[in-house]
């Protein structure tokens, strides 16, 4: 990557001569890291740490990704698909391992996004890419759940207000963000009334000082790396499957490009970053991205940044006044994220009538498999495997033979008609008559192009089925490409005719 595309978002930002664009950016940093609190508390539980090192792994991996990062406005943090990883190397060797783990991922990553890893995302079609929207919208609605059952009656009105607020608060004015709007409200009017409902103090003790950095506690020998290693790699495998993913997103929302690898290679730095402050490390979170990129409109690094910086000031200054803030209100923000999230126009009956069956399917597959398995990087490998399986279904039919013998019967001419690769040439021998064409048989590919070593060798096979019959055959009309393949690989995969 050379250096000016590594600084071209280093250019002076919009907000410094915009104060609209400032306000925006500023509102939008408030209200999500008002949402990541009781978000990185409950990904702490699950990887069973403290709660202080979720809060403070979203904390640097926002200050830091906004930096490093390659997609503007998008927000890295703690989450539950890392949490889920790692969670076990915590259980079985200790809180050291983890943080060590965390490193060493950082490190996976950059070598991965060096080595042009993001590149593999042109191969994700868009009905996984819709499925895995749809899917994520369903996980977002899915975590609200809890917070909906087995509590207090007056959460359902307050929830019910919250929703109303921020449908309705947009038609008086945009200035401040409506999520943001809602939490106060709800927040003021709960500890006026004194009304008792489940709170973000209720999650958790929140912090109230800052990281400190410093090197994980565990002996650095070949024995260390070699139980962390596994849990790394899958660490930074899963992490760089859903910030690019997070970041195709948000490129189609808001119709820019960003810079994959840079993206890449940022997720590993702020990884290794948020390690040596002792935070369990994260990628992007998709539904504090969405508030803070469709909800609330941000558009650069400023809203990343003070994303981060916010919730560690919200934490160690106001941690009393935000441990009061009622869950109902960030719950209603999380169903206004899932519900704007949704591709609603994909499974409408007008769309559905018209979307190819393969595409239907694709896009069920993806949201299957990442709703039973509660992991969006399995379910865009499967969705996306799927899609190649249905792809390769149907170009197989594509390739057509076409028999014309000669008026003296001497002769006959086959001419082969699309692509020939593993899925269609396995067809391919028995579309001839090898018993019953005369003598001279000629193969004409002007119309088809060779894509792998499995067509050459049903040419091969068909030639040495004439051969049995006392038979020539000649191959003719190859386009460049499929003749250097031809001439490189005949007679070298079955061993000659």
């Amino acid at each position: 990557m050379s250096p000016s595309s590594w600084l071209r978002g280093s250019r002076r930002p919009s907000w410094l001569s915009d104060p609209k664009v400032l306000r925006t950016e500023v509102l939008a940093g408030l209200v999500v890291a008002l949402a990541l609190i009781p978000e990185a508390i409950s990904f702490s539980i699950i990887a069973g740490v403290d709660p202080a090192v979720g809060l403070f792994a979203s904390f640097t991996m926002a200050v830091t990704i906004a930096v490093v990062g390659g997609r503007r406005a998008m927000i890295s943090a703690a989450t539950g698909a890392v949490a889920l990883v790692i969670a076990p190397l915590n259980r079985e060797h200790g809180f050291g391992y983890l943080v060590a783990a965390v490193i060493l991922a950082g490190v996976f990553q950059i070598v991965l996004g060096a080595l042009g890893v993001a590149r593999l995302m042109r191969f994700v079609p868009r009905s996984v890419m819709v499925g895995f929207v749809n899917s994520l919208a369903i996980l977002i609605f899915m975590a609200q759940v809890p917070e909906m059952t087995d509590v207090p009656w007056p959460v359902y009105p307050l929830l019910a207000a919250g929703l109303a607020l921020m449908v309705l608060f947009p038609r008086v004015t945009t200035v401040v963000p409506a999520p943001l709007v809602s939490i106060v409200i709800l927040t003021v009017v709960t500890i006026a009334a004194g009304i008792a409902v489940p709170t973000v103090g209720d999650k958790g003790e929140l912090p109230s000082s800052l990281p400190v950095p410093g090197l994980p506690d565990v002996p650095f020998t070949l024995d260390t790396l070699t139980t962390i290693a596994p849990y790394a790699l899958a660490m930074a495998l899963v992490g760089l499957m859903e910030s690019l993913m997070t970041a195709k997103l948000v490129d189609e929302i808001t119709d820019t490009h960003s810079s994959k690898t840079r993206e890449s290679v940022g997720q590993g730095v702020a990884n290794i970053v948020t390690g040596f402050f002792g935070g369990m490390g994260g990628c992007a979170m998709i539904g504090q991205t969405m508030i803070n990129v469709r909800v609330s409109g941000a558009r650069t690094r400023l809203s990343t940044f003070l994303a981060g910086a916010f919730l560690m000031v919200l934490c160690i200054v106001f941690g009393p006044v935000v441990s009061d803030i009622p869950m109902a209100a960030l719950v209603a923000v999380m169903i206004m994220v899932s519900f704007a999230t949704f591709d609603w126009h994909s499974v409408a009956p007008r769309t559905l009538r018209r979307m190819p069956a393969g595409e239907i399917t694709v896009m069920v597959v993806t949201v299957v498999c990442v709703v039973a398995t509660h992991n969006l990087a399995i379910g865009v490998v499967v969705g996306s495997v799927t899609a190649m399986v249905v792809f390769a279904k149907r170009v197989a039919h594509l390739a057509e033979v076409t028999a014309v013998t000669d008026p003296d019967g001497s002769t006959v001419v086959y001419r082969v008609t699309g692509e020939l690769f593993f899925a269609s040439s396995n067809d391919l021998v028995g579309q001839f008559a090898y018993g019953t064409d005369p003598d001279a048989v000629v193969i004409d590919l002007s119309a088809a192009h060779i894509w792998d070593a499995s067509s050459v060798a049903a040419l091969d096979a068909i030639e040495t089925k004439y051969a049995r019959h006392g038979k020539s055959v000649e191959i003719v009309g190859l386009n460049e490409p499929s003749a250097r393949i031809h001439r490189t690989l005949s007679g070298e995969l079955t061993g000659g005719h």
